[in-house]
């Protein structure tokens, strides 16, 4: 659990497995007092979760992970190629070998070599060129205006991707639909209140302990040591 304002951003809470009850135990940990003070609050789309938040910080403004969504848009477009560079290759044909990544990173990141490369393939008439335009095409929901403006926007790519009739995109647009609410909710306030810092933190526990191989005392240890941000005291014998 991280906090994320302006001025501070900072591990707050390490809790072991994702589980109900570990989100629980953290709002145990954080209080009463403290929770009712608690104006935003920024999680996934895990319905488990959601519960747990709305019981325990109902008067906050619940905002969704961006770049969680935007992880959901990947897993569907992978789907979507998988299952299509599996069929071609039974009849002897691989137009998609190699193109993951041509397909998951953003257009304006792929380098010199690349971008040719995807030019190529979306001109090719397969189920993976239907849906890699939603993908892409979802980055405009973050730039809307308004909770109104982006609102018709979710409208308007749910009714795009239905029309798409692939099994991956049904189930975001369905996703998306259900969760409605809280992803107007960025628009509304959670702008303000970024998840990328919880992202970029959360990358540097992986690298020393091997993929969270190690024991999960000295991981947590390590983890506030590292991203807690506490103010240090001065020691009291200095170096002469």
């Amino acid at each position: 659990m991280y906090q994320v304002d302006a001025d501070c951003r900072r591990l707050l809470w390490v809790g072991e497995e994702r589980k109900i009850e570990t989100l629980e135990s953290f709002f145990t940990w954080f209080g009463k007092e403290r929770a009712a003070r608690l104006q935003v609050d920024c999680s996934d789309m895990w319905q488990a979760y959601l519960n747990v938040i709305r019981k325990r910080v109902g008067q906050a403004l619940h905002v969704l992970d961006r770049f969680h969504v935007a992880g959901k848009l990947g897993e569907m477009i992978d789907k979507v190629r998988a299952a299509e560079a599996r069929e071609l290759k039974k009849q002897g044909q691989e137009p998609l070998k190699r193109s993951r990544w041509l397909l998951l990173e953003r257009p304006d990141n792929l380098t010199e070599d690349q971008q040719p490369k995807l030019a190529d393939l979306l001109k090719l008439n397969l189920r993976t060129v239907r849906a890699y335009p939603l993908k892409e095409d979802f980055q405009q929901f973050w730039e809307c205006r308004s909770p109104t403006a982006a609102n018709r926007f979710l409208r308007r790519w749910c009714r795009q991707a239905g029309r798409s009739r692939l099994k991956p995109t049904l189930k975001v647009a369905r996703m998306l639909r259900k969760h409605r609410p809280l992803l107007l909710n960025w628009f509304r306030y959670g702008s303000a209140y970024p998840s990328g810092p919880a992202g970029s933190l959360n990358v540097w526990p992986v690298r020393p302990l091997g993929q969270r191989t190690g024991p999960y005392a000295a991981f947590k240890l390590a983890s506030h040591a590292t991203l807690g941000n506490a103010p240090q005291r001065d020691p009291v014998h200095r170096p002469c």
